[in-house]
């Protein structure tokens, strides 16, 4: 105990020292207070670094003797406070625009001469007076006792009392018990600022470390790009000197064909101008007026009234003879009526005779039933057979 004292009074003779040879440097650079509202936005997050030791992330809570790891984003970026102020100047820029757009509009100034005054558009009107009607009102209520203040409790005493007499120094010595004490907070907290020193130098060397890599990136980034685009620009030039050859080979096959085909037009021209004449003329093409005129005008139209004549005719045929067919079936429908009932007469007169008949045959042989037995006996079996 003896040894941590007198090391923890050492060190911190020797920082107290090197802090009074050295001088005491602010580190941030002093600024402008900024004019701040009355009332914080509950929306808003405050960007700024801690200024209160109760929000302070460097600052350790809870059990002191574990391992206290500060991560590398205790401390934000500037450039990225930086990026999140621009982007919120951005939101709270739209919100604004936003709300203006969505207001209702006010209503316009009004002409020299006049004044706007409120009216009351509600459906139950209500009397406005510079003082409200005010009406006196009296009551009177039966007296009553205040209550007594309620005595305070004193539990029932118990047990035995019994007392000693302690001098001062005989017990606790506290010059002497608080010396222990005292050397290991002070050394505690010497050593825990040490540690915070050299955590805040290799965070700065880690911070830094990490400014370089990011620029090394980058640069290197930049050089990447700058090669994508040096290729993409070489690929595309490349490219298009493929597209300009193309089209100079197309445009050349282009015109040796045009000039190859007015070669042999030419030479071929020449030799049908004369037979194209000759089968213009064969085929009437080079035609005479009046031919043309009767051949398309005067003979359809004389072929149509002949054709619209016959076909009067025809049709008149046609009707005619159906009238007569229809005069020829008629009469035969007639003739075979007429046929069927005489028929039908004569079968009803051959029945009737064939009946008259049939009655005239018995009444005969009865006749000559009563002849024959005078004469004698044979006839008679005759007769029977007979009838």
């Amino acid at each position: 105990r003896h040894r941590w004292g007198g090391w923890s009074r050492s060190l911190f003779h020797t920082m107290a020292q090197t802090a009074t040879e050295s001088g005491y440097a602010f580190a941030q650079q002093p600024r402008a207070v900024s004019n701040r509202r009355k009332f914080r936005d509950p929306q808003q997050v405050d960007d700024r670094l801690a200024v209160n030791i109760m929000w302070d992330r460097r600052v350790v809570r809870g059990n002191t003797y574990s391992a206290q790891v500060l991560p590398a984003t205790a401390v934000p970026d500037p450039v990225q406070l930086q990026k999140e102020a621009e982007k919120r100047k951005l939101a709270e820029l739209k919100k604004r625009q936003k709300i203006r757009q969505t207001a209702r509009p006010t209503t316009p100034d009004a002409v020299p001469g006049r004044k706007h005054m409120d009216v009351q558009t509600e459906m139950f009107l209500e009397e406005i007076a510079d003082r409200p009607s005010e009406v006196d009102a009296d009551t009177q209520t039966d007296p009553f006792m205040d209550r007594p203040p309620t005595p305070l409790f004193i539990p029932k005493k118990t047990g035995v009392d019994r007392e000693t007499q302690i001098f001062e120094g005989e017990l606790f010595d506290f010059d002497f018990e608080v010396e222990p004490i005292l050397q290991v907070i002070v050394g505690k907290t010497l050593e825990q600022s040490l540690m915070e020193v050299l955590e805040e130098e290799e965070l700065k060397n880690m911070r830094a470390h990490q400014e370089e890599f990011d620029q090394i990136r980058a640069a290197e980034l930049a050089e990447a790009q700058r090669m994508e685009a040096a290729e993409v620009r070489r690929a595309e030039e490349k490219q298009r000197r493929v597209e300009q050859e193309r089209e100079r080979l197309a445009n050349e096959r282009t015109v040796s064909k045009k000039v190859a085909a007015r070669g042999f037009a030419h030479r071929y021209v020449g030799d049908v101008v004369s037979e194209v004449f000759g089968n213009m003329e064969e085929t009437g093409f080079f035609y005479d007026p009046l031919v043309k005129e009767i051949e398309d005008n005067f003979m359809p139209w004389l072929l149509g009234g002949v054709t619209s004549s016959i076909n009067g005719a025809r049709e008149a045929h046609e009707i005619l003879e159906q009238a007569v067919s229809g005069a020829f079936k008629l009469s035969a429908a007639n003739n075979k009526l007429v046929t069927d009932k005489y028929n039908e007469l004569q079968a009803e007169a051959n029945k009737v005779e064939e009946e008259a008949k049939e009655e005239e045959q018995p009444q005969e042989g009865v006749e000559e039933e009563g002849k024959e037995p005078a004469e004698g006996e044979e006839p008679a079996e005759g007769a029977a057979e007979t009838s």
